[in-house]
Formats: C-alpha cells, sequence, structure tokens
C-alpha cells in the first residue's frame, strides 16, 4: 500500500515566490539608495513635482498677470526674485506653474508608450511567425525616421495643442520600447520554465500573465525611463516651434521661444526657462542610470 505526500498548500507555494519578489525589490531599493547623485536627482524631481502640484498654495503671483512697465526686470527685482517676461509677467510663477505642463507633456507619452509598446513588443515576441513580422516590420517604418522630425511631421498634421503633442509623443516613442520588449520576450519564450509551462498544458495568455510578464516589464521599464528626458526636450521643442502647447500657458519651452528676442536686453531671464529644461533632464537622466545599476539590467 503506498502513501502519497499530502499536497502542499497554495500558502506554502506562494510563500517562496513572495519572499523572493521582496527580497529582490528590498535588494534594488538598498542599491538604489547607495547612490547618492541618483537620490538627489529624485529628490529634486519631487520636489519639482511637489511645487508644480501645489502651486496655487504656495502664495505665488498670477502667472497671467501682465504689466507692460514692469517688462523684463532682471533677478531680484522688488517682488519678483526672478525677474519678469516680455509681458512683465512673473518669472518664478510661470516657471513653477510652467513644471506641470512640462512634466505632464513630457511624462505622460512615455507611460502611454510603455504600456502600448510593452504589449505589441510582448505578443509579438511570443507569438512569432507572421505576427511578428507584421507587428515589427511595422514598427520598423518608424525607426526610417529621426524622432525629432517624425514628432514634428506629426505634430503639424494634428496641429498645436496639449492633447496632439501627447499623441505625437506617444507614436514616437511606441517603436523603441516595442523592439526592447519583443527582444527580451524573445529570450525568455526559449528559456525551460516557459517550455514546462507549455508541457503542463498552460495557455499562451496565461504563460504570458505567469512567467513573460514578470521578467520582460523590468528591462523595458528600465528603457522607458531613460526616454524621460529626450521626450520631454521633444516636448519643449514642439512648443518652442509652434505647434505644441498654445500661448498664453506658462511651459517652459514655450517661455524659451516668447522670450528669445529678449536675450540682448535681459539674458539671465531669458536663459532660465532653458536652464530648467537642462536641469530636470539632466536629474532624469541620472535617475534612470541610478535604477538601471540597482536593478542590474545589463544592456
Amino acid at each position: 500500500m503506498s502513501v502519497t505526500s499530502p499536497a502542499a498548500s497554495p500558502a506554502t507555494i506562494a510563500a517562496p515566490v513572495v519572499q523572493s519578489a521582496r527580497g529582490y525589490w528590498s535588494g534594488v531599493a538598498r542599491r538604489f539608495t547607495r547612490d547618492r547623485l541618483a537620490v538627489i536627482c529624485l529628490v529634486i524631481l519631487a520636489a519639482l513635482v511637489l511645487a508644480a502640484i501645489f502651486a496655487p498654495y504656495l502664495g505665488l503671483a498670477d502667472p497671467y498677470k501682465a504689466s507692460m512697465i514692469r517688462r523684463l526686470k532682471p533677478i531680484g527685482f522688488d517682488g519678483h526674485p526672478l525677474g519678469t517676461d516680455e509681458q512683465g509677467r512673473d518669472m518664478l510663477a510661470r516657471l513653477i506653474y510652467g513644471g506641470r505642463l512640462t512634466l505632464f507633456v513630457g511624462l505622460m507619452p512615455v507611460v502611454f508608450a510603455f504600456f502600448i509598446g510593452s504589449a505589441l513588443g510582448i505578443i509579438a515576441g511570443y507569438a512569432g511567425g507572421w505576427l511578428n513580422t507584421v507587428i515589427m516590420r511595422t514598427v520598423d517604418i518608424f525607426f526610417a525616421f529621426p524622432s525629432v522630425l517624425l514628432a514634428i511631421a506629426i505634430s503639424s498634421a494634428l496641429g498645436a495643442g496639449i492633447v496632439n503633442s501627447l499623441v505625437s509623443l506617444t507614436i514616437v516613442f511606441i517603436p523603441p520600447i516595442a523592439r526592447v520588449a519583443e527582444s527580451a520576450t524573445a529570450s525568455v519564450r526559449s528559456l525551460d520554465y516557459i517550455d514546462a509551462a507549455r508541457a503542463s498544458g498552460g495557455g499562451a495568455l496565461t504563460i504570458i500573465r505567469a512567467h513573460v510578464i514578470s521578467n520582460v516589464l523590468g528591462p523595458v521599464f528600465v528603457y522607458a525611463t531613460s526616454l524621460t528626458s529626450v521626450c520631454m526636450i521633444l516636448a519643449a521643442g514642439l512648443s518652442f516651434l509652434g505647434i505644441g502647447v498654445r500661448p498664453p500657458e506658462p511651459e517652459w519651452g514655450l517661455m524659451l521661444n516668447t522670450l528669445r528676442t529678449a536675450i540682448y536686453v535681459n539674458p539671465y531671464v531669458a536663459a532660465l526657462p532653458g536652464l530648467m529644461i537642462f536641469a530636470t533632464s539632466l536629474c532624469l537622466n541620472l535617475l534612470s542610470d541610478g535604477l538601471r545599476s540597482a536593478m542590474n539590467v545589463k544592456d
């Protein structure tokens, strides 16, 4: 008479997985906090986001109120710590309020592209065959155009506006994210545990949800974070060219455009929007590098 061992409970099976996941993310957090430069950049970006969100409660001047007698006042002028723009509007208020649109238009396209591109890449990488060919060859068409020219072409066709900028930039960043997701999925698809899942009768959707996504989204997420600075610069560039955010909305790229004629009159004030774009994109790049090192993602 044979004695069968009792079946393991779901809690027993899930415990090592949960513990392993917690151990991995705690290791990521520990390695990330050791990178002082990345932590400083995270604090700076968090401060910018919080200032943009709570701008109405900071007691700032009205960013839309113009005054012809206070045009292009220098930094440190009475009541205007960062001076005024070409219409006499307070630069400090416009820079903080401008962070709302600049960060929103610079980050949301990457978020949308992350989900759409990851879905396309995972489907193409796991399915293979003709479906992979159709999806990836369509993606390759967009690689024939530089991202800057593609964004300008799509925005020009759609017209100026926040929504059209979001759409054009999302389309620009879907192809590179889909390419990374497809490559990562193709490498995971041939591993032994995927073959074991197929042999046990698991369907394609079940295998993708349970095994593929958890191993693919990490590298794709890290790569997507490296695109945020590029997206923000492109968004500011579209506004600078007049095919992004419309005036009189405060946005760093648009402010840089309207102040370009004042560079010979008050160059320090005119350079402030460009300085904000540079500092924010630099912090995003350094934060992405720190996150990449913490997650041990190999190129």
